[in-house]
């Protein structure tokens, strides 16, 4: 088993990035979701009510993030590393208050002008303590603005069986996974309780709950009712339907695409 593919999301619900090798923290890995863009109230804005987010995607410069419209590259902004706002403001993202910095009027202005409503992007800092639920990793753990979990792996094995029952399949963009894992069963992750991919060991905390979020096609930002139709017909548990699973990691370190993944506990 190996690890083939690795994702950063570096604001959260926009486009992603594939890296040939990541940095393993304890939030998860570096710039991976450590902004987020939210409304005047200091709430979180993503793809599941404007899905024009899925558009927007993001590169990393020595300056900082790069956002661009994916049909119309020339059309940017820059989200400097050192903010020059620079205000310390609460923020909520779902049931979590803490605290974030706004980074740059330029960059709120042009997403307000992309999203078509009043928005500002804002940074976790280092000194944010954002707890994630510790009965999953057993120990007290910090998250960024991912939903819940620093982690989600799938493999390949769950994508094909998944779209061996569609009509039209889908790409594992979909769903957003930090990792994507070769040469197992499909759902094997399932029955996995501690892994080792490269030298950094992992929990795997729980699966991961889908939402209409995957319903949204990340290439083109139209919504469908798929693959959630189709995932719910065998992936359902009580009223959850899962795909993936949630990881904690347990140490830092460094993990590169094709580092092979060991089970330490099943």
């Amino acid at each position: 088993m190996r690890l083939s593919e690795i994702w950063i999301y570096p604001v959260k619900s926009l486009g992603g990035i594939r890296q040939t090798q990541a940095q393993v923290e304890e939030k998860g890995l570096q710039y991976d979701r450590r902004w987020m863009i939210v409304d005047e109230n200091g709430k979180f804005l993503t793809q599941r009510v404007n899905a024009k987010m899925a558009l927007l995607d993001v590169a990393i410069h020595a300056e900082g993030l790069v956002i661009f419209h994916r049909f119309q590259a020339d059309d940017q902004v820059l989200v400097p590393f050192e903010a020059i706002s620079n205000q310390t403001i609460q923020v909520k993202v779902w049931d979590d208050v803490v605290l974030a910095r706004t980074i740059c009027d330029q960059a709120d202005l042009w997403l307000s002008t992309q999203l078509g409503k009043n928005v500002r992007i804002v940074e976790m800092s280092e000194q944010t303590q954002r707890n994630m639920d510790s009965a999953y990793s057993g120990k007290v753990a910090l998250v960024s603005f991912a939903d819940d979990f620093p982690y989600l792996l799938i493999s390949e094995g769950s994508l094909q069986d998944l779209n061996s029952r569609l009509d039209h399949p889908v790409i594992m963009k979909r769903f957003r996974p930090n990792f994507v894992i070769s040469g197992t069963e499909p759902f094997a992750e399932d029955f996995w309780q501690k892994v080792r991919i490269g030298q950094v060991e992992f929990i795997v905390a729980k699966p991961c709950e889908r939402c209409v979020l995957v319903t949204i096609d990340p290439i083109t930002g139209q919504k469908g009712s798929e693959p959630l139709k189709t995932l719910a017909k065998y992936r359902k548990v009580d009223k959850n339907i899962f795909f993936g699973q949630n990881l904690v990691s347990l140490q830092n370190g460094l993990v590169r695409e094709g580092d092979e993944l060991v089970i330490t506990l099943s």
